[in-house]
C-alpha cells in the first residue's frame, strides 16, 4: 500500500490526537493534545471533562497533523479511529468524526482496537509484524500477549485487578505526589533503597501468565502510618522494583514457555526505566532481544492506530460505518465489534 495515507484519530481517554501514515513507514504527521494539566487536579481522568475537551480539540488537531503531512483531507485514502476499549463518550468523539470524514469523501473508515495500536507500536515503520512476545504494560491495560503477525494474537494472561499504571498513579496519589503517577514515583526512587521494604510481588509464582498489583497498592497503604518525608524515596524504590520484578519474570517466562525470542514493549509504563534496563539484562540472560516503542509512541497517540488500520487494510480488511464504539472491547480477538 505504498503511497496510500491512513488518517488516523484516538481519543479513548484524555489525549486527542491526529496523524497521516503513508503507507506503513512514512509517518507525515502526528500531533497529540494531551489533557493532563486539566484532569491533575482532579488526580485522574474525569470522563467528561475529557469528552468535552476532546469535543473542542478534535477540529484543530485534523486541521494541524494535515497542515503538517502537506495533505488534504481528499488525498487521504482512509479514516481510522480508536473505537474501544476506552470511555464510551471519549471514543464517540473521535470515532464520530472519523467517519464522518469517511462517509463525506466516500473513503473506507476502519475501527481500530486500542490495545492492538499499543501492541504493533514498538514495530512501528516495518512492513511486516514479527513474532514476538508482547508486553502492553499501561495505566488501563496490563497484558502478556503471543503475537504471531499481525492480526494474529493470543492473549497469554493480563491484571486481574489494577493495571501497572493504574497501581502506580494510586499510589502516587496516596503518597501525596503528582499526577501522572508513574513518572512521579520513579523520580523519588532513583534515591531510594529498593531493599529496605517487603512488599509483595503478587502472582509472581502463580502458574499462568496473570497478573495482580492491588494487593502491592495495599500494602504500601498500611504503610504510610508513621511514615515520613525521609521515607518517601525507599518506599517509592521498594514498590517499583515489586512491579518491575513481577513484570520482568513473567514476561521472560511467557516468551520461553512459547518459544519466541524476541520481546515487544508498549504502553505509557514502557518509558519506566527500572523497567527497561532490568528486562533488558533478564531477556538477555535467556538469549532473547526486547524492542521497546518509540517514547513518543508509549502514550497514547494516533500514529500507532494509523499503523495497527495499515497493517489491517494491508489485508484487505475495511469496517462498517454503522458499527458502534466498544467501550470493554475484549483483548482476546483484538478486532472489532
Amino acid at each position: 500500500m505504498s503511497g496510500k495515507l491512513v488518517l488516523a484519530l484516538e481519543t479513548s481517554c484524555d489525549e486527542t490526537a491526529a496523524a497521516v501514515l503513508e503507507g506503513t513507514g512514512d509517518l507525515r504527521g502526528s500531533v497529540v493534545h494531551s489533557q493532563a494539566g486539566i484532569h491533575a487536579e482532579y488526580g485522574g481522568v474525569v470522563p467528561e471533562v475529557a469528552s468535552r475537551n476532546h469535543l473542542a480539540n478534535v477540529r484543530g488537531v485534523v486541521e494541524e497533523v494535515l497542515s503538517y503531512s502537506g495533505a488534504d483531507l481528499a488525498d487521504v485514502d482512509v479514516f481510522a479511529a480508536t473505537i474501544g476499549p476506552g470511555l464510551a463518550s471519549a471514543l464517540l468523539v473521535g470515532a464520530s468524526a472519523a467517519k464522518g470524514f469517511a462517509l463525506a469523501s466516500g473513503k473506507p473508515f476502519l475501527g481500530v482496537n486500542h490495545i492492538e495500536g499499543h501492541l504493533l507500536s514498538p514495530f512501528f515503520g516495518r512492513p511486516e509484524v514479527p513474532e514476538a512476545i508482547g508486553l502492553v504494560v499501561s495505566g488501563g491495560h496490563t497484558l502478556l500477549v503471543d503475537i504471531e503477525g499481525a492480526a494474529s494474537y493470543r492473549l497469554l494472561g493480563r491484571t486481574l485487578d489494577d493495571a501497572a499504571g493504574e497501581a502506580f498513579d494510586k499510589v502516587a496519589k496516596l503518597l501525596g505526589l503528582g499526577y501522572p503517577g508513574g513518572p512521579e514515583v520513579e523520580a523519588q526512587a532513583r534515591s531510594g533503597n529498593t531493599a529496605r521494604f517487603d512488599l509483595p510481588r503478587g502472582m509472581k509464582h502463580s502458574g499462568d501468565f496473570n497478573f495482580s498489583f492491588s494487593g502491592l497498592k495495599t500494602a504500601v497503604r498500611y504503610l504510610l502510618p508513621g511514615m515520613s518525608a525521609a521515607d518517601l524515596a525507599d518506599l517509592c524504590a521498594g514498590f517499583q522494583e515489586a512491579v518491575v520484578d513481577v513484570l520482568v519474570h513473567k514476561t521472560v517466562q511467557a516468551a520461553v514457555a512459547n518459544r519466541r525470542r524476541l520481546i515487544a514493549v508498549s504502553g505509557g509504563v514502557g518509558l519506566n526505566g527500572r523497567l527497561r534496563d532490568e528486562l533488558v539484562v533478564e531477556a538477555g540472560k535467556a538469549g532473547m532481544d526486547v524492542v521497546f516503542a518509540d517514547r513518543e509512541l508509549c502514550t497514547d497517540n494516533a500514529a500507532m492506530i494509523a499503523y495497527a488500520a495499515a497493517q489491517r487494510w494491508r489485508r484487505g480488511e475495511v469496517s462498517l460505518l454503522g458499527m458502534d464504539i466498544c467501550p470493554s472491547l475484549g483483548t482476546e480477538l483484538f478486532k472489532n465489534c
